[in-house]
């Protein structure tokens, strides 16, 4: 069984609302790739996990500064925005890939920006416009981001 959500959110708070609630369960050693068109609520999402999380401080977006480090008691958040990434070997530069390890969750915007320099989801986000608001579409890439779907919402999978 592959999980998947789809949904229609009518607003901001929906969307933050789902994702914290995603946090809730989440645990270390997880990557979430948060995809689609500017403006369509990635940052949103991320903003939420991380409420989900326990973050109550300003959430920005790391579009200059490719990612923004979150501190937890027992685990780091990263937020990743890749939108200026001119080269994918940027991130080799920027020590990006020891973020990815067993005490971490990444959350990642645009992914497509950086081909073969990514960690694989565990749960991959695609959100869309869409007349009545967005479109939000969660994919389990992975038996641990399953596992986070089912303990989230089981009464909403596909």
């Amino acid at each position: 069984m592959t999980a998947c959500i789809e949904r229609i959110l009518n607003s901001q708070n929906e969307l933050e609302a789902i994702a914290a609630k995603l946090a809730s369960h989440a645990t270390a050693d997880l990557i979430i790739y948060l995809r689609g068109p500017l403006g369509a609520g990635k940052t949103t999402f991320a903003r939420g996990f991380l409420r989900g999380l326990g973050y109550k401080g300003v959430v920005k977006s790391p579009t200059y500064t490719l990612v923004e480090p979150y501190s937890f008691d027992s685990m780091m958040c990263y937020h990743f925005d890749l939108y200026r990434l001119a080269d994918p070997e940027e991130l080799e530069f920027t020590g990006a890939r020891d973020y990815f390890n067993a005490s971490s969750i990444c959350l990642i915007e645009w992914p497509e920006k950086a081909p073969g320099y990514l960690a694989e989801a565990d749960i991959d986000c695609h959100l869309d416009h869409h007349s009545q608001g967005r479109k939000m579409s969660l994919t389990a890439c992975s038996t641990k981001g399953e596992q986070l779907m089912l303990q989230a919402e089981p009464d909403e999978l596909l």
